[in-house]
């Protein structure tokens, strides 16, 4: 059995210490409310970004080496990655995924990731099994600021519960407008690749899904579905975190996918709906779950302080 990955991993009493990388930009063509997305250079430079931001889960691949290490084939099966995005990264920017060791006897333990200057990319937790403590997410949903005010999610409501679909993603399949490209094309560039991902030299015989690749199928017919938002607006994803219930999940096979909204928060620039994904196999169990704050940005949309104002009887704060 060939080890999971061959990623040059740093160790220290307290830490497990990754490469450096420059992960890949492969959504500049993403397209959502027939207009381009954050990850587009001329859509992101109107909203006072440099320039197509790497989407968050990217990221993920990073500490897949990692968790590997410290848990083994368990981090496949049960593993979580429960991150708040703190700033955004750029294609050519050089990051770092940190993971700090778990005190004895626990099963969760923080994460990290920085650029060459120390900014902080994200943060988190990571854990197998069930770690008996809040993830970095389920602490953060006790802490949210409420939506006051909505405007974009002023329809939406917490519990909404969309249908059921059909899921699935095999190697050579475009993953639509949302993810403009396939899973071979991602495992070309991906950060750290792996051949658990691409062949059967593994424990289950056959191929898995990356962990940054479950966020691309969870989100392949979200917009066949889609919430009562407002729009054309820009979101982003400024909190993701993805647990395997009974992993890995495989290339080719058929999952079925439930999304439900458990949160609505707002700050001053975004008005927030987090969505629980929940992800059965075709017996009916739940083989992995996926909590996102989709974060819309209040200036991507034109009419906002018109409509607050009608509303609300003011603008808004």
């Amino acid at each position: 059995m060939a080890n999971a990955f061959d990623t040059e991993i740093t160790e220290t009493a307290e830490a497990l210490i990754g490469p450096w990388r420059r992960p890949r930009q492969m959504l500049q063509a993403q397209t959502y409310d027939a207009h381009a997305s954050i990850h587009d250079d001329a859509t992101a430079q109107k909203l006072g970004f440099k320039g197509g931001t790497i989407e968050g889960p990217t990221h993920f691949s990073q500490f897949a080496p990692l968790g590997a290490k410290l848990w083994g084939q368990a981090w496949f099966e049960s593993g979580c990655l429960s991150a708040h995005y703190r700033s955004v990264c750029y294609e050519g920017e050089e990051v770092q995924a940190i993971l700090s060791k778990p005190l004895p006897g626990t099963s969760q333990c923080q994460i990290q990731m920085v650029k060459r200057d120390g900014t902080e990319v994200l943060r988190g937790t990571a854990s197998i099994g069930d770690p008996h403590a809040a993830t970095a997410l389920e602490a953060r949903l006790t802490e949210l600021k409420p939506l006051a005010n909505p405007v974009i999610l002023r329809d939406v409501k917490v519990a909404h519960t969309g249908k059921r679909q059909a899921v699935r993603m095999a190697f050579d399949q475009n993953m639509g407008d949302l993810y403009p490209f396939s899973l071979r094309q991602k495992l070309a560039v991906i950060t750290e690749n792996s051949s658990y991902y691409s062949g059967a030299d593994n424990p289950w015989d056959k191929p898995i899904i990356p962990m940054e690749m479950l966020s691309v199928l969870f989100q392949y017919r979200s917009k066949d579905d889609p919430l009562p938002t407002k729009g054309p607006a820009v979101g982003l994803f400024a909190d993701q975190e993805i647990r395997l219930v009974k992993g890995p999940l495989f290339v080719g096979e058929e999952y079925e996918v439930e999304r439900e909204v458990v949160a609505l928060s707002g700050s001053r620039r975004t008005e927030s709906a987090w969505v629980k994904t929940r992800v059965f196999d075709t017996a009916g169990a739940i083989v992995a779950t996926m909590l996102l704050n989709m974060a819309t940005l209040k200036d991507s949309y034109a009419p906002y302080e018109e409509e607050h104002r009608r509303l609300y009887g003011s603008a808004a704060r």
